[in-house]
């Protein structure tokens, strides 16, 4: 594991990362979801992707590296690509879980490949408790009662210190969409089929967006890619 420090918006973020391999190989960028590491997919994939060189990063105030202000996922790719001009490293292939996939898709250049694994992006219907919780806690905030927002986020949201709460409501509800739809790089999509984060039919429009990709429905849940991770591999390899 290694440490780096960049400026971004006036800001000094430090950011955690592993290089893996010979940097003449293929180089791999894979990009952790919301609330997890690079350690996750490092253990998912290391073994599995020997014939690249492979770039693990903790995505600002996740795992090691910093967070300074409230983000929202272009921030996010702001600061990887400050983070890849840093090091000089030349991705062509771009993975992404869940967040992380929201992160790549805003990388990826149409000569680049894509590697999408359950990704965020695509807005799920929120449950009628889940509609009433968010009528409940807008109400609290006119009242100045905002604080007690722990009670009321989701799993995702909970436990999170306040800055990167307002980070997490604030790249939530982004729609990619449109993002997708004009995503000209070729695309693989792997997706848990009994994921509940972002269920199967957010994989299927997903699909239906990125003109040039293939979908791929696997067995599992949000995070279906740890029994799949040789699969994943080995399909990234026939390209």
């Amino acid at each position: 594991m290694a440490q780096t420090q960049l400026s971004y918006k006036n800001k000094t973020y430090q950011i955690s990362y592993e290089i893996l391999g010979d940097l003449s190989l293929p180089q791999i960028l894979i990009l952790h979801g919301w609330g997890a590491n690079k350690e996750l997919m490092k253990q998912s994939f290391c073994p599995f992707l020997k014939d690249f060189c492979q770039i693990y990063m903790d995505l600002a105030g996740f795992g090691n590296s910093s967070v300074e202000e409230i983000l929202n996922t272009q921030d996010y790719a702001n600061i990887t690509e400050l983070f890849l001009k840093q090091k000089k490293l030349n991705i062509c292939f771009f993975m992404g879980h869940s967040f992380g996939g929201k992160v790549s898709t805003l990388l990826a250049k149409e000569k680049d490949i894509l590697i999408l694994l359950s990704s965020a992006g695509i807005l799920a219907k929120k449950s009628l408790k889940v509609r009433f919780k968010i009528r409940i806690f807008k109400i609290l905030k006119l009242f100045g009662l905002g604080k007690f927002y722990r009670y009321f986020a989701s799993k995702d949201g909970a436990n999170l210190s306040p800055m990167m709460y307002e980070t997490f409501k604030k790249v939530v509800d982004e729609d990619f969409s449109e993002i997708f739809a004009k995503q000209k790089a070729k695309s693989l999509i792997f997706w848990g089929k009994s994921d509940e984060a972002t269920p199967l039919y957010c994989g299927e429009k997903m699909h239906q967006f990125l003109k040039n990709s293939t979908f791929y429905p696997l067995e599992g849940d949000h995070f279906f890619f740890l029994k799949h991770s040789a699969f994943i591999a080995q399909k990234i390899k026939e390209i």
